[in-house]
């Protein structure tokens, strides 16, 4: 990259009417603010840009003070550490006073404001984090991070170790950014930070190590930094279920999702790397805090055995109308990319692979059928309520599914009225 390095002709969003007036708001008189962090590194990357973070040299009081007068909407969200959110014709801008560090226990610093860009930038994680830009566009790099971008290398700033004392969350971060960003080989020294210092993040809340877990398996392709994750013991540390049961899964699970377009699904490229054990299932997901929805799904990948490639299509739809569409589509999506990855060397497991995928695909577009019939239809036929009553309900339930679903609800409410037994067909 050159030395002088502009974005304005790259961002677009640069020239909105909101941002040049909330820029020029905190940069008037002795003051001045830039763009700062991901935004500036997206855009040199041409990648899709997401927040829009803003440092400056006004005092937080200040910040308040001039955006108010702007006309924006001013929230103190975090103010003590300098940072101030502004609300500017719907969009939403976090501005931050320049900042040292004084002092840091490994997940949260006291700060001290200032107006120096340097010691703003130095206080930074990474190399292609700390790039600044003004309403111009015009990019100033303090720390090197226009070289590393160039190369995709993730490096932080100064003293790895420093860096790590100061967050141990940076160990996840600066996998998470390889992943995303990264090319070859992980910085050594970053690298060997991390593993020395891995246990650090015992320090961390559960919900703050899956945040960022998440984050790095939403990368389009995750499996480089799982790999250097577990090298560096890492892994091992914040998912101790995936030592004995390994990552092998994910490649062949990114790429077979790459191919045939599934969206980034996180959770499970996590399944791809742990044993389908319920009660380890539960640890994990009350150590990680997983919301109800990520515990249920979980659990529903424990409880279900991975399918066999022989499964015949009436078997296929009793187990999606047993189990639900999720879990079904998480064992076969699985199951898929378990054949494909051996289809390379096995012939069998070649036509294992377009079992699956056939399956995937009847899994996907079958409608799942509801049962036709209720308690109120049989007391209306004449049945006095009672134990009974559920008990017929279930029997028609089971004949129907063995039926193929194919018995209407006249024959169900017929049988159930009539018989304690059912014959499918």
């Amino acid at each position: 990259m050159s030395e002088t390095v502009s974005i304005a002709g790259r961002a677009p969003w640069l020239k909105e009417p909101a941002l040049q007036t909330l820029l020029a708001a905190l940069s008037d008189g002795e003051h001045e603010s830039r763009i700062v962090g991901g935004a500036v590194r997206n855009v040199l990357l041409d990648l899709p840009v997401g927040d829009i973070d803003i440092a400056t040299t006004t005092p937080p009081e200040e910040t308040v003070r001039r955006v108010d007068k702007a006309g924006f909407r001013a929230i103190p969200t975090g103010i003590e550490h300098g940072t101030v959110t502004a609300v500017a014709d719907g969009a939403v801008f976090e501005i931050t006073t320049l900042r040292t560090d004084v002092t840091t226990d490994g997940r949260h610093a006291d700060v001290r404001f200032g107006t120096d860009w340097e010691a703003d930038a130095r206080r930074r994680d990474f190399t292609i984090n700390a790039l600044y830009a003004d309403a111009d566009g015009r990019v100033y790099d303090p720390v090197g991070g226009l070289p590393d971008l160039e190369t995709r290398t993730i490096r932080f700033i100064g003293e790895a170790r420093e860096r790590i004392e100061e967050d141990y969350l940076r160990i996840l971060r600066f996998f998470r950014f390889f992943a995303w960003y990264g090319q070859g080989r992980p910085d050594a020294d970053g690298l060997r930070a991390c593993a020395a210092m891995k246990r650090g993040m015992d320090r961390l809340s559960a919900e703050r190590v899956w945040s960022e877990l998440r984050k790095l398996l939403a990368a389009p392709d995750p499996h480089r930094a799982l790999l250097w994750m577990r090298t560096a013991s890492v892994l091992t540390t914040i998912l101790p279920e995936s030592e004995k049961w390994g990552i092998d899964l994910v490649g062949p699970l990114v790429e077979t999702g790459r191919n045939a377009g599934w969206p980034p699904d996180p959770l499970l490229l996590l399944m791809a790397m742990l044993p389908p054990d319920e009660a380890r299932m539960k640890t994990l997901a009350d150590r990680l805090r997983f919301s109800n929805a990520e515990r249920d799904r979980l659990l529903a990948f424990a409880f279900n055995a991975a399918p066999s490639a022989e499964m015949t299509d009436k078997a296929l739809k009793e187990w999606l109308y047993r189990q639900g569409r999720p879990a079904v589509l998480d064992r076969l999506r699985l199951s898929l990319a378990s054949a494909r990855g051996r289809a390379t060397s096995d012939d069998a497991a070649l036509v294992e692979a377009g079992r699956f995928a056939a399956m995937l695909e009847t899994a996907e577009n079958w409608e799942i059928p509801q049962f036709p019939l209720r308690g109120a239809d049989l007391i209306s036929a004449g049945m006095a309520a009672g134990p009974q009553i559920g008990e017929r309900l279930k029997a028609a339930e089971e004949a129907w599914i063995e039926s193929d679903f194919r018995l209407n609800r006249d024959d169900l409410l017929a049988k159930a009225c009539t018989q304690t037994k059912f014959n499918p067909g």
